[in-house]
């Protein structure tokens, strides 16, 4: 329902600048700035809206008078956000625990209370311990994040970092489990998944190059000493390549893995002497994908060598680094099985692959060389291999959950077949025989199978329903149906909700992401339309009723799928969108960007700038019946920055001739994720769907 309602209210901001009524949005100023590349021509009016020390006073002014017009809309319209809030803080608990997990003396586990932004960390031995209580921390802070604990093999100092507004450029801090005191050892702008040596005397972590936030930088820091005192390990000097560490399942070395979309290298470096130079495993090579494990006897590699597409399973000795043709295939490459991770065990391979685009867990005997399939119970789920930290384990633990199925964590013994479910999570006033799931392979236009998961309660009359579709469709990123507590208030509304697999995503395998991406692009888009369509001409939901949305990447999916259907959809909550495409991929300095050629292109090729013209949203908005939508962004994001979506409104709300309102939610202080904290997140949701509430 629209219950627009004329104000004489008007807002008055700074200077004067944005004079704004519900019916009258901002008008920020237009300054044309010309962008050229191979003869082709762009203006952008709001190119001035860009402002790296994000300081400007006109610009947060405008920022400003966005949130106050989207404001004022809703103090006008049904207040559903409150009640939706409501509604998602009843469904926790009043404490949550983690699975405690074992880890040399100690178990491992955190609690959250329902009242609590964040959780505490403890471990138990004999007694328990608190490691680090989050809400303590954060007291007095406008955002705040804590990411990569980490205790040191020593098991007296905890590692972690600290995000304190969204950008992702963590400080990472030690604390002295003995007496809970910091050290004074501080390393600024850092990744937080930092490792330690295994004296317990060495940091290793990763950094960002401050202007592209590209992470290409390795050090070594040794405690007590300053950080301009660290060693440079390794530098990576081509920008496309991005730097990313872990741990090696026996605890003997790290892996320096330098990766881009089609290309990848492992480095080695030993836990015990981090001083000796990293040893190389395969040098990289253009369309060569691998990553590495150690098992024991043997290495094993996931790798895409000799086309195989879907992946295949390696093993080599130390012996053989450099020399792929000496490894030997211990699984092939299955053209219907597409391999996403494997862990190594003493006498075991646990793979994780998907199968028709439903995840699935193989695990390989490699003395005996048998091969089993452990069989799920939903027709459609979400998995993952989680908590394995121990090498010579005799078991597995793997997460699982399904639309109407809460999270669990299941523990699977590799030498007795037992699989049991360790540890559940609670979710107050949800009953899961009160849902329906259903899987449905729609139809693209060019007569691809595309699957859409769908949820409703039960009763629901499909045809008149209102439907929420959802979709990404980037980077080999797979959108599974995993539970997601969040839609509960929409489903008992009667609304369907549905999770499209497009193209772009890796959902059906390799090829699935290799057919979404560069100069295909478009398929993303078009099987997203066309999915919509199909669930539509049968019978799943209702045509007037259809609203969608995505985040980031799923933000461009937005904003291209309107522009190419603008009357398709009533309603759009698009979330930190990418949707200036070709400027940013244009500009080396704008953050992470080089790194993504491989995924947009490049646009100094020209067939690669043109391609990605046909479809970058800010460029293509036209004169159009646009519906309703609502971008959500945060002033610090380091992945979408800020003033992709700060343009994009005023450049479609001017070009929208149906009178539909279109709306900018920013935080001005917040990250990607937006706000920090877990009932912040809860407050977002109910706003959205508010929004989507107050125009059905």
């Amino acid at each position: 329902m629209n219950k627009f309602i004329s104000l004489s209210l008007s807002i008055l901001i700074l200077n004067g600048c944005y004079e704004m009524s519900i019916n009258n949005p901002p008008k920020p100023k237009k300054i044309p700035y010309k962008l050229e590349a191979h003869g082709d021509i762009r203006i952008d009016d709001y190119y001035w809206m860009r402002d790296d020390t994000r300081s400007d006073p006109e610009l947060i002014s405008y920022l400003e008078s966005e949130n106050d017009y989207f404001q004022n809309w809703r103090d006008s319209n049904i207040d559903y956000e409150s009640s939706i809030y409501k509604e998602l803080k009843s469904m926790i608990p009043d404490e949550e625990e983690t699975l405690r997990v074992k880890d040399g003396s100690f178990y491992y586990y955190s609690r959250i209370k329902a009242s609590e932004q964040y959780s505490t960390y403890y471990r138990n031995s004999t007694n328990e311990e608190i490691l680090l209580d989050v809400n303590k921390e954060a007291e007095g802070k406008e955002f705040y994040n804590v990411a990569g604990l980490n205790i040191s093999p020593d098991e007296n100092l905890l590692l972690y970092g600290e995000d304190l507004n969204g950008r992702r450029e963590y400080t990472l801090r030690i604390k002295n489990l003995k007496n809970n005191s910091l050290l004074e050892d501080e390393i600024v702008k850092a990744s937080p998944s930092a490792i330690w040596s295994n004296d317990s005397e060495y940091i290793i972590y990763a950094k960002k190059d401050d202007e592209t936030l590209i992470q290409n930088q390795i050090y070594l820091h040794k405690l007590g000493t300053n950080q301009d005192e660290d060693k440079l390990i390794y530098k990576e000097s081509d920008n496309e390549f991005n730097i990313w560490l872990s741990e090696s399942r026996t605890k003997k070395y790290i892996y320096v893995y330098i990766e881009k979309t089609n290309s990848s290298e492992v480095w080695l470096m030993d836990k015990s002497d981090p001083l000796k130079p990293l040893e190389l495993v395969l040098k990289r090579s253009e369309g060569h994908l691998y990553s590495v494990e150690d098992g024991g006897d043997y290495f094993y590699a996931l790798s895409n060598h000799n086309d195989a597409k879907n992946f295949k399973v390696m093993r080599f000795k130390g012996t053989d680094f450099n020399d792929i043709d000496k490894w030997q295939n211990v699984l092939d490459d299955r053209e219907t099985h597409y391999i996403e991770d494997m862990l190594t065990f003493t006498n075991h391979i646990v793979i994780q692959s998907r199968f028709d685009g439903i995840p699935i867990i193989e695990i390989l005997d490699i003395n005996s060389n048998k091969f089993s399939e452990i069989k799920m119970n939903d027709e459609v789920y979400d998995l993952g291999l989680a908590y394995n930290n121990d090498f010579n384990s005799s078991f597995f633990r793997y997460s699982y959950s399904s639309l109407k199925t809460t999270p669990q964590i299941y523990k699977y013994d590799l030498y007795d077949n037992e699989n049991k479910v360790v540890w559940k999570k609670q979710v107050n006033n949800f009953l899961d025989t009160n849902y329906e799931v259903k899987r449905i392979k729609t139809l693209a236009r060019d007569k691809t199978e595309v699957p859409v998961s769908i949820v409703y309660k039960k009763g629901v009359d499909l045809e008149t329903a209102p439907l929420l579709i959802y979709g990404y469709g980037s980077y080999g990123i797979n959108m599974d149906s995993g539970f997601r507590s969040s839609i509960t208030p929409l489903l008992n509304r009667g609304f369907i909700f549905a999770i499209a697999q497009i193209r772009g995503g890796a959902d059906m395998g390799r090829y699935w992401y290799e057919d979404g991406r560069m100069m295909k692009k478009n398929n993303t888009f078009f099987d997203f339309i066309d999915a919509t369509k199909f669930l539509i001409e049968n019978g799943i939901g209702n045509p007037k009723k259809l609203f969608a949305t995505g985040g980031s990447a799923g933000g461009l999916l937005m904003g291209a799928v309107i522009n190419y259907e603008p009357e398709l959809y009533k309603g759009i909550v698009s979330a930190v969108p990418f949707v200036d495409v070709l400027t940013t991929m244009s500009d080396e300095s704008i953050p992470l960007t080089t790194f993504e050629y491989d995924e947009w292109g490049n646009p100094e090729n020209k067939d690669e700038y043109m391609y990605m013209k046909t479809y970058s949203p800010y460029d293509n908005i036209y004169k159009a019946n646009y519906p309703s939508v609502l971008v959500t962004t945060s002033l610090f994001d380091s992945q979408v920055q800020y003033f992709e979506p700060a343009k994009y409104v005023p450049k479609l709300r001017e070009n929208s001739t149906s009178g539909n309102p279109i709306f900018l939610s920013i935080n001005l202080v917040g990250g990607h994720g937006g706000k920090s904290g877990r009932l912040e997140s809860l407050k977002e949701i109910a706003r959205d769907y508010s929004f989507i509430l107050n125009i059905e």
